[in-house]
């Protein structure tokens, strides 16, 4: 995954020969949801997330056997609306999504992409439909997903966010069969976002809270990012790592970067670790895993 960066819109490509819709028998025994508990297995807390995960999947399923049946089956409209701070999951979520809904077989391509409101907004009159018309022609058969999407709006009714806004709004009707959109930003900007546009809120059937993790949830995921890279944290590291997110968390600080924060507090520890480690002529198998106190360093958080 290449960064969103000066302005330039990524696009995120799915394996598509993923596992199909399958109701069959031994679907059925294993459990109707397996397949969703093992795609969110790694996803601390979330609980809200995976059960509408579930519903979706389960009105698909009953739908088909409707249609088998000669009764009335309607299309589910899938856009979302994410609230959160930063490191909340949000954008890895979206990711997610757009590779079930493939497997699901609700959208034909898979892919994500993700865009800001320099991709959308131009800077002259008619600029900003043909470039929001564009980034939705991208996004089609997938999920587009538009970050701090509050900026939209920021400039008010004689900005062009609101043609941007305008135009996402139509295409969320006319495609919504192999399309989904999603809005994400931080939880009070997206309020704000929602009351500035009447009418908007209810075009969102799928509204997510992401909370902030806490300091167990935070832990689990920072031993869940050391163990995939193959390092393990002491004792002392962990009590370490344990006693500075407790302070941390209770800090009056807005937009706590959460597991963006972990994930900057190990990646900043395998560094110092790798310096402390290159220093001695020779390092055993466990000497080249282990991460103590010292490798953990918070000055620079």
């Amino acid at each position: 995954m290449v960064r969103n960066k000066n302005g330039k819109i990524n696009i995120v490509l799915h394996d598509n020969k993923g596992v199909k819709l399958d109701t069959d028998k031994r679907h059925i025994e294993s459990g109707p949801f397996m397949h969703i508990d093992q795609e969110f297995s790694s996803f601390i807390g979330m609980d809200n997330l995976k059960q509408t995960i579930k519903e979706i999947y389960a009105t698909i399923v009953i739908n088909e056997r409707r249609k088998q049946m000669g009764l009335a089956c309607s299309k589910q409209v899938l856009h979302m609306l994410f609230k959160g701070n930063p490191g909340t999951g949000k954008t890895t979520v979206a990711r997610k999504l757009a590779k079930m809904y493939f497997d699901m077989e609700i959208l034909s391509k898979g892919h994500l992409i993700e865009a800001e409101r320099a991709d959308l907004v131009g800077e002259y009159i008619g600029q900003t439909a043909q470039k929001t018309r564009a980034v939705i022609q991208k996004a089609m058969g997938g999920v587009l997903f538009i970050d701090e999407a509050y900026s939209l709006a920021r400039g008010g009714e004689k900005d062009f966010g609101k043609e941007a806004i305008d135009t996402l709004v139509k295409h969320m009707e006319d495609n919504q069969n192999d399309f989904v959109l999603i809005l994400a930003g931080y939880p009070y900007e997206m309020e704000r976002f929602l009351l500035l546009n009447p009418g908007l809120k209810s075009r969102f059937p799928f509204i997510l809270d992401f909370h902030d993790y806490d300091v167990n949830q935070l832990m689990d995921i920072a031993k869940q990012m050391v163990t995939l890279r193959e390092y393990q944290l002491t004792q002392e590291a962990e009590w370490k790592l344990q006693e500075h997110l407790y302070r941390k968390t209770r800090e009056v600080e807005r937009n706590f970067a959460n597991a963006r924060y972990v994930r900057n507090v190990i990646e900043q520890s395998i560094r110092r670790h790798a310096v402390r480690l290159i220093k001695n002529e020779q390092y055993s198998p466990e000497d080249l895993m282990k991460l103590i106190g010292s490798d953990l360093s918070f000055e620079e958080m």
